[in-house]
């Protein structure tokens, strides 16, 4: 879900990137504690299908950004069914997947550097704790980068995994995803190093256009 996100000019994508992310945790917490049935948790997700509607995003996209959690929803949801009852299962499963939608909703409708702009202004008041918000942004940064590379080494290690007929062999994919992640975490902390980001980085050692959303 991280570094998808979409050009628009809806009243979604204007919100500033604070408001958004407050409404998001504010709406999250509003729906797990006020949900309570199977017709609540449709209400809800219809007004979420509306938001995706408004900020023009396209229904094929929208559905990708759920996928990766619905092996999840149907392992909680047969335990929910085993322990409770079936209007449970459909509650606990469907506050989870508005709340994923929700931040997916959220991704797809804020740049990156937007959010961590957000992040490094709200840590401001830290700073006399000894918190370093550039630093932090950074580090978040480079957390966004390199979710997406890891998921495309894996993508590539299991494909040629496959073409040798090791598809079943889990050391054939773990062993060389942990090589190649290890050194592509080498090759960025010499890149670093290389450009003085070390213990004496300051905020004009960032630049920002190097990590816009279409870098990640």
């Amino acid at each position: 879900m991280i570094g998808l996100y979409r050009p628009g000019t809806s009243p979604i994508h204007r919100l500033p990137a604070g408001a958004k992310l407050i409404l998001l945790v504010t709406t999250i917490l509003a729906v797990a504690i006020l949900v309570r049935t199977p017709s609540q948790v449709l209400a809800v997700a219809a007004g979420v299908v509306a938001l995706f509607a408004v900020a023009r995003i396209p229904a094929k996209i929208a559905v990708a950004q759920l996928r990766p959690v619905l092996w999840m929803l149907l392992i909680i949801g047969t335990f929910q069914l085993i322990i409770t009852s079936w209007q449970r299962a459909v509650v606990v499963c469907g506050v989870l997947l508005i709340s994923v939608a929700l931040a997916a909703l959220v991704t797809v409708t804020t740049r990156v550097t937007a959010m961590l702009d957000t992040v490094t202004r709200a840590l401001g008041p830290l700073r006399r704790f000894g918190v370093d918000p550039e630093r932090v942004g950074l580090m978040l940064a480079l957390a966004i980068r390199c979710i997406p590379m890891l998921a495309t080494i894996v993508h590539e290690v299991s494909e040629a995994r496959k073409a040798r007929g090791l598809q079943w062999s889990m050391t054939a994919l773990a062993t060389p995803v942990l090589v190649r992640a290890l050194r592509t975490a080498d090759a960025m902390g010499d890149a670093l190093v290389a450009r003085g980001v070390d213990d004496d980085w300051d905020e004009d050692d960032w630049d920002e256009d190097e990590w816009d959303d279409e870098s990640v």
